[in-house]
């Protein structure tokens, strides 16, 4: 499998070789030259996304690549913005370091075979649901305003998944295939959806929940980087910090035309418990809506199952039983209800 490296230093090029060679073999072109692609070749993009000069080098180069069906970024830091930006100009997948490439060429092998085969692979809806995450992002990270259909599209490809699929394969192929900010969200609004599905909602009060839960951490996207993607626990200031995403989250949203006034009181009300200890209001039980209610639970439990570079992911079965141990936080029917959708096959 040739690997076509398009890169704008060419002193990258000994280290990809060493990490991808003889088994993929690498033709490499800096930025500017013509990229060379073989057919079942993969085309693999390593640029300072951060430099207007290179974006708009890449974006010419993949104008003509259209027909390529693998195009990986790599993105040396766990930074969502920049993420956010590799999807945005075609990425199929993004990969930090020369290592973790080869590890992605081996999975882009076995599913190819896998296709020739006959066999499952990842379902599309994990792409285009990734996609449309990083577009939102991207478009706060450069001031613009974010389009609600992007949400209504991952909401509707997740509802139709987990319709089709149950929760268990959803929740193995985010972890896969995702990871940070984007694998969270896409967590959450499938257990949220699962969850909705599992207790006969109706269809529009599925999409009610899902729609909050797929733009409950949109404030994350303003959060300073060195806390967003800090790989060990937070300090108290930068918890402080942090703690502020739901009330920019709600800011970012208000003025959106059509966006509903439920889905705004969950994006800012996400972290309320029953006791009045959470944020950033300290509500009580009479004052949290049910939809709020049903969202938190799917919210920590996704974040208790996530896999992260520092830890494995927590069994589910685990993550329900500290769900169970939030006396008085969490509305005991509701976490009943959820036992079923939770720990599901």
């Amino acid at each position: 499998m040739l690997v076509c490296y398009l890169t704008d230093e060419p002193g990258k090029i000994p280290a990809i070789r060493a990490a991808l060679e003889p088994r993929y073999p690498v033709v490499p072109r800096v930025l500017g030259q013509e990229p060379v692609f073989a057919p079942s070749g993969v085309l693999m993009v390593d640029a300072d996304l951060r430099e207007p000069t290179c974006v708009e080098q890449i974006k010419h180069a993949m104008g003509d690549l259209d027909a390529v069906s693998e195009k990986l970024f790599v993105v040396h830091r766990h930074l969502h913005h920049l993420v956010a930006q590799a999807f945005a100009l075609g990425a199929t997948g993004v990969v930090h370091s020369a290592k973790q490439a080869a590890s992605k060429l081996t999975q882009v092998e076995a599913a190819r075979r896998a296709a020739e085969t006959g066999a499952e692979s990842a379902p599309i809806s994990i792409t285009d649901s990734g996609k449309a995450f990083a577009a939102m992002f991207s478009a706060i990270g450069h001031g613009n305003a974010i389009h609600l259909a992007d949400a209504e599209t991952v909401t509707t490809q997740i509802i139709s998944s987990i319709n089709q699929n149950g929760l268990h394969g959803w929740l193995d192929n985010v972890r896969k295939y995702h990871e940070g900010t984007f694998q969270h969200c896409l967590l959450v609004t499938g257990i949220a959806v699962a969850f909705a599905l599992d207790i006969k909602f109706a269809p529009q009060d599925v999409k009610r929940l899902g729609m909050a839960a797929t733009l409950h951490d949109i404030g994350k996207a303003r959060i300073p980087l060195s806390i967003l993607d800090k790989p060990g626990r937070l300090t108290p200031s930068e918890e402080d910090i942090m703690r502020q995403h739901p009330v920019i989250g709600y800011d970012l949203l208000k003025d959106i035309p059509g966006i509903s006034p439920e889905t705004l009181d969950a994006v800012k009300h996400h972290h309320e418990y029953l006791d009045g200890s959470g944020y950033p209001d300290g509500l009580t039980a009479p004052q949290i809506s049910d939809l709020v209610r049903l969202l938190t639970i799917s919210d920590i439990f996704a974040a208790l199952i996530e896999s992260r570079p520092y830890r494995a992911a927590m069994p589910r079965e685990e993550a329900y039983k500290i769900l169970c141990g939030l006396d008085g936080k969490l509305e005991t029917s509701l976490l009943k209800a959820f036992r079923r959708a939770a720990l599901a096959a």
